[in-house]
């Protein structure tokens, strides 16, 4: 009985030394002094990840997309940011922020949607992303890898379908 009561005791002290002396916690996230610390600026490059497509909510591997954006953000407190995005596929673009952690960008796509009969609708384009730790994939402020989606919306009734069409795709933007 006494050797079983040294075991136990002998765990229960290795148990605790090794929660007070075990593995290093991650350091903390670095956090925003300012709101311009907030602000992303410079020369990104967009990649929208075909190869995870989903359409109308199933995957199917779609083109990998590649585009060089120039973003250029101010912000007047730490939730509120605005800017503008230009992409080297001859679109410019508003980009905001309202929570401190994610950024959207939303334009139109003219001429998306393609019909049999050749018309083609409009699209609504949304990219939507944050600043990620390159290790983890967590969030952390100011890297300069920033993962998100890539979502384009269809108008309901397009091509004579009264649904849809939704693309969404995984999307990265690197500095």
């Amino acid at each position: 009985m006494h050797s079983t009561r040294t075991i136990a005791t002998v765990m229960l002290l290795a148990g605790s030394a090794f929660g007070v002396l075990g593995p290093a916690s991650p350091a903390p996230e670095a956090r925003a002094k300012t709101p311009a610390d907030i602000a992303i600026n410079g020369t990104y490059q967009a990649d929208s990840i075909g190869g995870w497509a989903k359409i109308n909510q199933q995957y199917n591997s779609e083109r990998e997309i590649t585009s060089t954006w120039k973003i250029s953000t101010t912000c007047t407190t730490m939730e509120d940011c605005t800017g503008t995005v230009t992409s080297d596929q001859g679109w410019t673009a508003p980009i905001t922020l309202t929570d401190g952690v994610t950024w959207y960008v939303r334009h139109d796509v003219p001429n998306w949607e393609r019909c049999a009969d050749g018309t083609a609708y409009t699209g609504k384009q949304t990219y939507w992303f944050y600043p990620t730790n390159v290790a983890t994939g967590q969030p952390l402020l100011g890297s300069p890898l920033l993962n998100g989606r890539d979502k384009t919306l269809g108008p309901s009734g397009a091509c004579g379908q009264n649904k849809w069409l939704e693309i969404e795709i995984p999307f990265r933007l690197d500095k």
